[in-house]
């Protein structure tokens, strides 16, 4: 049976990360030190062939892209955008720690969003409508291998949630310019909506 490959990668380090703030849906652009990073990434290892580029909407994730495969068309895939944090999207820790509805927050659960943000369950919910979009579209293309450039938590939820073997979130914490590269086949995606896990990327040259 024929298989497909998606490579998903974080975006490289941006200002608002290397600020130490919330930064979900909002816009922050990647900084030098990730342009620095992500270009000592691609010298020292090797990204995986991309028939297609998907990306997230936000700015960190485009340009991520374009740098690392800059021949490769990008489609927007909107379900991959960070989580809307809300009232704390771009704030420090210092200003929102000792708040109670940053303690509820911090307790979890699949229906405790931040206020005026975005549940963990609707972030999954959309995680699988961009997948199922990206499959489709792989599958209909003939696309074999095909890379997603978006957000750490995105990846941490997608890898915990759809993939096999089946390990927790914390397990796919992944750095900047880094990910996982999966295998998909129709029969397992359309029974199961799940996809094999093949491994951690960059590779070592």
């Amino acid at each position: 049976m024929k298989g497909y490959r998606i490579h998903f990668i974080r975006h490289a380090i941006c200002e608002a990360n290397e600020e130490g703030r919330y930064v979900g849906i909002t816009e922050s652009p990647v900084s030098a030190r990730g342009r620095r990073e992500l270009i000592a990434k691609a010298s020292e290892f090797v990204y995986p062939p991309a028939d297609k580029v998907y990306v997230s909407p936000l700015r960190r994730c485009i340009d991520t892209a374009a740098f690392l495969y800059p021949e490769g068309y990008a489609r927007v895939v909107p379900e991959l955008r960070e989580m809307n944090f809300g009232d704390f999207e771009g704030k420090l820790l210092s200003e929102i720690k000792d708040l109670p509805e940053y303690k509820k927050f911090l307790k979890g659960g699949a229906n405790n969003p931040p206020p005026n943000g975005e549940s963990l369950e609707s972030v999954v919910r959309r995680c699988y409508e961009g997948l199922d979009f990206i499959i489709m579209d792989m599958m209909k293309n003939g696309y074999e291998n095909a890379v997603a450039v978006t957000h750490g938590g995105i990846i941490m939820n997608m890898m915990s949630c759809f993939g096999l073997p089946k390990y927790s979130p914390n397990d796919f914490a992944c750095d900047f310019g880094e990910g996982f590269s999966v295998l998909v086949t129709a029969q397992l995606w359309q029974q199961s909506g799940a996809f094999e896990i093949l491994g951690a990327l960059p590779y070592r040259k």
